[in-house]
């Protein structure tokens, strides 16, 4: 018997035009990533998902349908969080009002997202000392690693603004030599958990956005080179997106006082989207070796 979530994907941003021919908006790449990691669990995770194109118009989720949302959670985007654009201040009030008067409603932030949450909570969000893009190593603190259970976590990058410190109850998920502070969890309050990082990313979606600033001047060639060249590396996105639908499920902040438990969970997780891979991968050669004829009655 599956479990069911009802989450709202606040889309900050409108992608690029192959990402959109993909997958439409930024709510379609959540919602791949999302279902991916939802059919890992056990049981597995129904999801009903809305989208809110804000950045270009869009409705935020009103009173009566925050009543019957589970979560929502903010996309990235190619603002930046301390601009008071009217459309960033108004998100920033209403993810503020979310956080302090839907206590049944938490919140994840993605990149954007996450500096979002921290300027709804009062700390400052600025300029950092450069780019960091393209698959990167977060070094896990002693939370993160009971949460997402690696001592370094792979990620998607796409950013140059920082939070430039935590929330009152809130720790710190990770760091890298350009972000001091990758993630972060209300551990006091359990209400919203966010990463710097793009678990939602696809090669094919970073390829573009380093391919279009390239040609913009915003990356040197030698830097696009070397960034291209990184999305080889594997990225633990699905694990992310995993984590997040147990923060939304409620079964993470208990599970952060034992950290083998998250650690078991993840690597279960793990374990099956490996096994449906091997079957898909299976599946895929006997298609090639027939020739996409029946076999034993069913199509090979």
């Amino acid at each position: 018997m599956s479990r069911q979530l009802s989450i709202a994907i606040i889309e900050a941003d409108v992608p690029l035009a192959g990402t959109a021919q993909r997958h439409g908006s930024y709510g379609g790449v959540f919602s791949s990533v999302l279902n991916q990691a939802a059919h890992t669990l056990i049981p597995p995770v129904s999801l009903s998902l809305s989208y809110h194109a804000i950045s270009v118009g869009g409705t935020f989720p009103s009173t009566s349908a925050l009543a019957q949302l589970d979560g929502i959670i903010i996309t990235g985007s190619r603002a930046s969080a301390f601009d008071d654009t009217p459309w960033i201040v108004e998100l920033v009030a209403f993810v503020r009002d979310v956080l302090h008067h839907h206590k049944k409603v938490k919140v994840v932030g993605v990149c954007f997202g996450h500096q979002i949450i921290a300027r709804a909570l009062g700390v400052q969000v600025r300029r950092g000392d450069g780019w960091e893009a393209s698959v990167s190593n977060v070094h896990m603190t002693h939370a993160g690693r009971e949460i997402f259970g690696r001592d370094v976590l792979s990620i998607n990058q796409m950013h140059r603004d920082i939070v430039t410190a935590l929330p009152r109850g809130a720790v710190n998920l990770g760091s890298s030599s350009r972000c001091a502070i990758q993630g972060m969890f209300d551990e006091a309050r359990g209400r919203y958990i966010s990463v710097q990082g793009h678990p939602e990313f696809t090669p094919e979606i970073v390829a573009e956005i380093l391919t279009v600033r390239r040609d913009a001047g915003i990356f040197s060639m030698a830097e696009w080179q070397e960034m291209m060249a990184r999305l080889k590396n594997g990225h633990h996105g699905t694990e992310i997106a995993a984590v997040f639908l147990m923060f939304l499920l409620g079964e993470l902040k208990g599970m952060v006082k034992d950290g083998n438990a998250v650690k078991a969970a993840v690597r279960e997780a793990s374990a099956v989207k490996t096994m449906v891979e091997e079957c898909n991968a299976v599946k895929t050669m006997e298609e090639e070796c027939t020739g996409g004829k029946l076999v034993n009655g069913t199509k090979a």
